[in-house]
């Protein structure tokens, strides 16, 4: 961390703290030896001149930002390079650098190699043939071929079935011949497709022999290797400037008759034989298993961000002083404020819970993407449901919290060297892409409507929803003590409930004469509301569960402080749902009233600590790359500092004063 001279008060926060902020940041880490290997990385990454940036990149034009992030992201594929070869560029590594704090630290508008690594290479590797691993992947590893992931088109995204690029296949020359037939069937958003990548695995419908077979992903090549030239039939280009993201080099792509052979289709899951057969995949949903991938990473994702808004946000409510809560005492710190403190505490909570969450999805889908390769796909469609509505929900969540921590900090909050307007920008991407969270609710609402109609039949359900059959022998809820274990056994009752209104609504359309999609689409305000209360009970008992277990295994003092953050982020979110609660609960005003207490309590008990926990996630201040968020906390000074490096600020005069001020005020004369 920098060596200035702490603020003052920065510094006594830090000198009060009741337990050590190293042993969470180990924690925070996944340990001793990640921890370590992150210090490493920080060190190989951040302190190299090249990757700094001297002007700040808001100043940047679109065109030179895109520059300037490659030749960056290049340095970068050329450490990652190193790194294999040496053995050392492991799972953590590309998540560190590629979707993680030190990858933004970085390249703060995101990387346009990023989709190379995230997505053209996983998906080989989830739907690649071994033989066609064997030809692709050292290419795609190497770098020798950049790639990227083109599904999303110009009039559909997450409507897989109405994607309109065709691939057609000519059992003559045994080659696809791909074509985007409308203006609409155009690729649009992948990153990196605008200037940067060279193939791309294009999902299209597959015909052959005449008949619709479903949806395929195919490598093609979209530019020369040596001359970066457009290949024949291929219509490529940048689709401009974005809220955020703006160094990704989204891009858009047509084919006009473009032949691919007929090995570039890839053939894991499904098969088309050299006559033009076609042998289905075993289970359609196995199509989805890159996206279900990116969907468990982006639960952890959001959860940096969080973490990173609440740092800058604290940082700044223990240095920021103003509006005196008693008229005779100086203006205290804004951190002293009961509101500003219902602002912050909250978004580090959800920041800790997401993470520990994330780290649980991401083990369970690492478990079964193993069973699924030993061909049992028994916990697939559980899978796909939770890692839909987690997505949604955290990422909505998400991106409100750190909204909320740049309102917290004022008028200071809105300029760019407070880093809100990227952090938000990047975090808000998440609720569209890999999923518009409304879609993502729905198809986890289409698993929990099936389910609950196996309960009702009598049947066992897997683990993340067996809440429902509780819920169906219970009836009634009942001896709501406030207890933290109890409050999570009501998440999951009225989410239960939720459903349970969801299958009937449902069934009352049926018998009214409506098909299941017509009467899914009358009822999806049910649906929806079913699926973020399935991911909030699932967080809560997550939360529940795995802060109580850490809390066990830690220090006393550390241990104490997170079981404060479980009872804040239990009681706030039962409070932000308190009219689902009281719907199938029977509580009443006193219990809502000490729920109320309890909130206003947890906020006063994690005031001593706040600063400490925020220190405690370790985020470099090139990862915060914020005026107000420095760990020096002179926030005056690096808010002053950012002035002077406006280019407007160069000369004591523009040149537009004498071009057109001056001729303006002098014309009435």
């Amino acid at each position: 961390m920098p060596a200035k001279e702490v603020n003052p008060d920065l510094q006594k926060e830090r000198n009060t703290a009741t337990f050590n902020p190293h042993e969470f940041s180990v924690f925070w880490a996944g340990g001793e030896d990640r921890y370590k290997e992150k210090k490493a990385l920080e060190k190989m990454f951040l302190e190299d001149p090249a990757l700094q940036d001297d002007l700040p990149i808001s100043y940047l034009s679109h065109k030179e930002l895109y520059e300037h992030s490659l030749r960056k992201a290049c340095i970068i594929g050329e450490k990652i390079r190193k790194l294999r070869a040496d053995g050392e560029d492991g799972v953590d590594t590309y998540n560190a650098l590629l979707g993680g704090s030190l990858g933004a630290a970085i390249l703060k508008e995101g990387n346009p190699l990023a989709l190379h690594y995230v997505m053209f290479v996983p998906t080989i590797m989830g739907q690649g043939t071994m033989e066609q691993q064997v030809e692709w992947l050292s290419k795609a590893w190497d770098c020798e071929i950049i790639g990227t992931y083109a599904q999303t088109e110009l009039g559909h995204g997450t409507f897989l079935r109405g994607l309109e690029t065709r691939a057609d296949y000519d059992p003559k020359t045994q080659e696809f011949v791909i074509n985007t037939p409308t203006l609409s069937a155009y690729k649009w958003w992948p990153g990196g497709l605008g200037h940067t990548a060279n193939h791309a695995v294009v999902v299209a419908q597959l015909y052959t022999k005449g008949e619709f077979r479903g949806l395929a992903p195919f490598i093609v090549q979209l530019r020369d290797s040596d001359t970066h030239k457009p290949m024949p039939g291929i219509d490529i280009g940048d689709i401009g400037t974005k809220l955020g993201m703006k160094a990704v080099n989204n891009g858009y792509l047509g084919l006009k008759n473009v032949r691919v052979p007929l090995n570039n289709m890839l053939m894991k899951n499904q098969q088309v034989l050299p006559d033009g057969t076609y042998v289905a995949p075993k289970n359609s949903v196995l199509t989805y298993g890159t996206m279900m991938f990116v969907r468990c990473a982006l639960i952890r994702d959001t959860a940096q961000s969080l973490a990173k808004s609440s740092t800058i946000a604290t940082r700044y409510s223990a240095v920021r002083r103003q509006s005196p809560i008693d008229p005779n005492q100086p203006e205290p710190q804004i951190m002293d404020h009961t509101t500003q403190q219902l602002k912050l505490f909250p978004q580090i909570a959800k920041a800790i819970v997401f993470k520990t969450t994330g780290d649980g999805i991401w083990n369970m889908y690492n478990v079964i993407s193993g069973e699924i390769e030993q061909g049992n796909l028994d916990r697939l469609p559980e899978m796909h449901a939770l890692s839909c509505c987690l997505k949604a929900v955290c990422s909505a969540d998400a991106a409100a919290g750190v909204e909320t921590c740049r309102l917290s900090c004022g008028g200071h909050g809105f300029m760019d060297c407070s880093n809100f307007p990227t952090i938000y920008g990047m975090t808000t991407a998440v609720c569209t892409y890999e999923g518009e969270n409304t879609v993502m609710l729905l198809q986890t609402a289409r698993y929990l409507v099936k389910v609950y109609g196996q309960a009702l039949n009598g049947e066992k359900l897997v683990p993340t929803v067996a809440y429902i059959n509780e819920a169906l022998s219970q009836q009634k809820f009942v001896n709501f003590d406030g207890s933290l274990e109890s409050i999570v056994k009501a998440f999951q009752f009225v989410a239960a409930n939720k459903t349970r209104i969801a299958y009937e609504q449902i069934e009352l359309r049926r018998k009214q004469g409506h098909g299941t999609e017509v009467a899914a689409n009358l009822c999806g305000t049910f649906l929806t509301a079913a699926a973020d209360l399935h991911a909030r009970a699932f967080l809560a008992q997550s939360a529940y569960t795995e802060l109580l277990a850490v809390s066990r295994e830690v220090s006393p003092a550390l241990g104490d402080v997170l079981k404060v953050v479980l009872e804040l982020y239990l009681v706030d979110a039962c409070l932000n749902r308190i009219g689902d609660f009281l719907r199938f609960i029977d509580l009443t005003d006193q219990d809502v009233t000490k729920l109320e207490v309890r909130l206003e309590s947890c906020l006063k008990r994690l005031r001593p600590n706040a600063v400490a926990l925020v220190d405690s996630f370790d985020l470099h201040d090139r990862v915060l790359d914020s005026a107000l968020g420095a760990y020096d906390g002179n926030v005056y000074e690096h808010i002053f500092e950012s002035t002077k490096k406006n280019p407007l600020n160069k000369e004591p005069v523009n040149g537009s004063f004498h071009k057109y001020l001056k001729p303006f005020m002098k014309a009435h004369l």
